[in-house]
């Protein structure tokens, strides 16, 4: 975790993402809990969860906890613990934050996220608290996601490549892929890996059929 601390600690936007918000301040504020622990076996693990197949935008995509900041929040990073405790039941008082990144654009629903690096000191137990919003919640293994031959390449139609990872049974693209793959470079955990390997995102995270996904 110091490791990660320490490389993040002076990490500008452009750093860990192609996407900035837009100067005229019209992006909506959220923030997403970026959640470390020890894991089970010592070697790390980051809390990701599945959001609901009925949920209107972001459908079954994989992403962080989190939501958009709330008048009385105080702040991203009482935000970003405040959604995670609602959507998995964690208890926001085991957890450090440790470092607070700027703030970056999500284009599909016009939010700036700031992504808030927890450490979590004491575990507590975690489900899908939010049913309406969350399908599952997972401790992700770290040694999973920087295993190479569980990362590729996806791309849409868009013509919008990116990173993926397929860890913990889940299937993680998009937003939350690019920032876990720059976070995890930037840390120098990362290991080579093909970005030629080019896989479908499936059709149940996608607000349009798989058929016009670029397939591999």
């Amino acid at each position: 975790m110091t490791q990660v601390v320490d490389s993040l600690a002076s990490a500008q936007g452009r750093q860990l993402s192609q996407w900035l918000p837009p100067p005229d301040g019209s992006a909506r504020s959220a923030a997403v809990l970026v959640l470390f622990g020890a894991g089970a076996d010592g070697q790390g693990d980051v809390l990701l969860i599945e959001r609901a197949a009925t949920m209107r935008s972001h459908a079954g995509q994989v992403a962080f906890p989190g939501g958009a900041v709330d008048p009385g929040d105080g702040g991203a990073a009482a935000a970003a613990l405040r959604e995670a405790h609602e959507e998995t039941g964690l208890n926001p008082a085991g957890i450090d934050v440790v470092v607070t990144l700027p703030e970056l654009y999500l284009p599909p629903s016009g939010f700036a996220v700031t992504p808030v690096v927890g450490w979590w000191r004491e575990p507590s137990p975690i489900h899908a608290e939010a049913v309406q919003e969350v399908a599952e919640v997972v401790r992700v293994p770290l040694p999973e996601l920087l295993d190479p031959r569980n990362r590729f390449s996806t791309r849409l139609v868009t013509g919008h490549v990116g990173p993926g990872f397929e860890a913990g049974g889940l299937f993680v693209w998009g937003f939350t892929a690019g920032l876990l793959s720059r976070m995890l470079a930037l840390a120098g955990l990362e290991r080579p890996w093909d970005a030629t390997v080019v896989r479908p995102v499936p059709a149940s995270q996608l607000a349009v059929p798989l058929d016009q996904v670029v397939q591999p």
